[in-house]
């Protein structure tokens, strides 16, 4: 029978203590708190945990400052749980950077009820976090230092990219940012269009873009809805139902009016599933498209 797992919540909010203590010994691991990373320190001597699962802004000692302690003392998985607002999300950035293998955003406001509702994601980050393989500080990737202001950054020269024929498509999830940023970095100017799914709060994504971008040789930004959707005259439903869901993605979509149509069966299908978002008579549909690609 295997042992249950050990996880040290650390966090100044008796509120939050309690119900992550409530949440993961449902799930039968066996929790242990403490309200500073000072208390902390002592229990994890006497009892190493499996999993520490780390709040940013707390007395005594901050949760990054503490982060880097355990990463330069005994390695071992960190989950980040701070509210991310405004400048918290750079702050949680530099705790990846630093060796946390996740991060879950917690409320400023209704904390309690959030964590309840968010038990299973947090029961799974945990477990997932137990599995991670956590480097050294040492053996870390560097942080890039920050350049003076008197140096002086060339531009990125323009590239022309074969993007329509080659398109490279990633995905990650716990311990992603770290592993993204070492593969971008080795990425030249000229390197295909590269599509990225990392798992990560959503406020954090256009933060860690911006970051990114700001190390890499290719430019790097977070992904945005651009996409237009046309139906044009035709017989039947066919494309009523992708064009639906490509404006329940929050795609604009423009039909071609009856006026015009030869067949107005397929437009008119896709009308009636809700997937246009305007009907255009043919002469007026290409300046519309350019007009929302822009």
């Amino acid at each position: 029978m295997t042992s249950p797992l050990r996880v040290l919540v650390v966090d100044d909010s008796a509120v939050v203590r309690q119900a992550l203590s409530q949440i993961l010994g449902h799930a039968g691991m066996r929790v242990v708190t403490a309200n500073d990373p000072i208390i902390a320190i002592d229990k994890m001597r006497r009892e190493p945990p499996d999993v520490v699962v780390l709040d940013i802004e707390m007395p005594r000692m901050d949760g990054l400052t503490f982060l880097q302690k355990i990463m330069a003392d005994r390695p071992l998985p960190v989950v980040v749980c701070s509210g991310l607002a405004g400048p918290g999300t750079e702050v949680a950035l530099h705790a990846l950077e630093e060796g946390a293998v996740d991060v879950v955003t917690k409320p400023r406001l209704g904390v309690k009820g959030f964590l309840e509702d968010s038990a299973r994601r947090l029961v799974n980050v945990v477990r997932a976090a137990a599995e991670a393989r956590v480097r050294p500080r040492s053996a870390r990737l560097p942080v890039v230092p920050r350049l003076g202001a008197d140096a002086v950054v060339p531009r990125r020269a323009p590239v022309i990219r074969e993007t329509t024929h080659k398109v490279v498509v990633v995905g990650a999830s716990t311990g992603g940012t770290e592993a993204l940023r070492e593969l971008l970095e080795a990425m030249p100017p000229d390197a295909p269009g590269i599509a990225i799914v990392q798992h990560m709060p959503e406020v954090f994504t256009a933060q860690f873009a911006k970051r990114l971008d700001q190390i890499c040789r290719i430019e790097v930004k977070e992904a945005q809805t651009n996409a237009v959707g046309v139906i044009l005259t035709g017989m039947g439903d066919d494309g009523a139902e992708g064009l639906a869901e490509l404006r329940r993605a929050g795609a604009r979509t423009i039909a071609q009016d009856e006026a015009t149509c030869v067949v107005f069966g397929m437009p008119k299908e896709a009308i009636a599933a809700g997937g246009v978002e305007e009907v255009l008579p043919l002469p007026r549909i290409a300046a519309q498209v350019l007009k929302w690609a822009r």
